[in-house]
């Protein structure tokens, strides 16, 4: 998908650019320090993930729409009408984010453009694979001299079948899509858990008997003090872990939910936000 770089681009971006700059100066060393980072980049990124959402929703419209499309076309062949003509007639209904490509064709093959290429030309307009997919299937079928209208008939029942498919794909997978974000979310509560709680205790267990191993024989060492006890500081490690856990849960729930990999990314984005700023606000570095 191609997006256009708009204004509110440049202006998410130097908003957050301001919020990144003013924590570095006002809040670094402070608990609002990583948080205030995180919303920065989150201002910065979500014009082009909400434009994406946005692409996303109209394709899928589109595929609708053209469903709608076709069976109106195979009906107006059907009686008689010479597919130009019928695609003309059926061009004035109205098919959402279709219509404007749909008036498009009309307005090429009414100047005189070939069929063919008119068809090739609203299916590379609409950059939408399953209508690249069903024109083509209908140009194959008219070069080796098929029915038209039957071939329409199939795709249409096609399109209807896959549609009818992922519904149900869905449908089936939201309760597996929901139970992905709560175990995640029991996973952030227990690496908390562990860093708040359970790691500064098990430091403060292993300095003690450090100290008291080697304190019988520091005493006989005249002024050297008892060691210090050193703890190991897992904020970065256990931060780190936590957004490659997101990152690959918000994966795997886009597979499950939708099919692919790609439509993932969308999870991903809101576990790693999401999980950055419970993290950073709550363990307060």
């Amino acid at each position: 998908m191609k997006l256009e770089f708009k204004t509110k681009y440049i202006v998410s971006i130097l908003i957050g650019l301001f919020i990144i700059i003013l924590d570095f100066i006002i809040f670094k060393g402070t608990r609002w320090f990583q948080p205030l980072f995180g919303i920065g980049l989150f201002i910065i990124i979500s014009p082009f993930w909400l434009d994406i959402l946005k692409e996303n929703k109209r394709q899928a419209e589109i595929e609708f729409k053209f469903l709608e499309f076709v069976r109106a076309l195979v009906e107006t062949i059907k009686s008689g009408v010479p597919i130009p003509k019928a695609i003309i007639h059926v061009s004035t209904a109205d098919y959402g984010d279709l219509s404007p490509y749909v008036k498009k064709l009309a307005y090429q093959i009414e100047w005189g453009m070939p069929l063919r290429e008119a068809l090739q030309t609203f299916a590379r307009d609409t950059n939408n694979r399953v209508i690249i997919r069903s024109i083509s299937i209908v140009m194959e079928a008219e070069r080796s001299g098929g029915n038209i209208s039957e071939v329409l008939s199939a795709v249409t029942a096609s399109i209807l079948q896959i549609k009818k498919i992922k519904d149900e794909r869905k449908s089936n997978t939201y309760s597996q899509m929901v139970q992905g974000y709560f175990i995640f979310f029991v996973f952030i509560v227990i690496m908390l858990v562990l860093q708040l709680y359970l790691m500064p205790q098990l430091g403060d267990i292993s300095g003690t008997i450090a100290i008291g191993v080697s304190g019988g024989f520091e005493a006989y060492v005249e002024g050297q003090e008892p060691p210090q006890n050193e703890s190991l500081n897992f904020d970065s490690i256990f931060l780190y872990l936590i957004l490659i856990q997101a990152f690959f849960a918000g994966i795997m729930i886009g597979k499950f939910a939708e099919g692919e990999l790609k439509r993932g990314l969308k999870h991903s984005v809101i576990v790693m936000i999401v999980s950055y700023l419970i993290i950073t606000t709550i363990r307060g570095i």
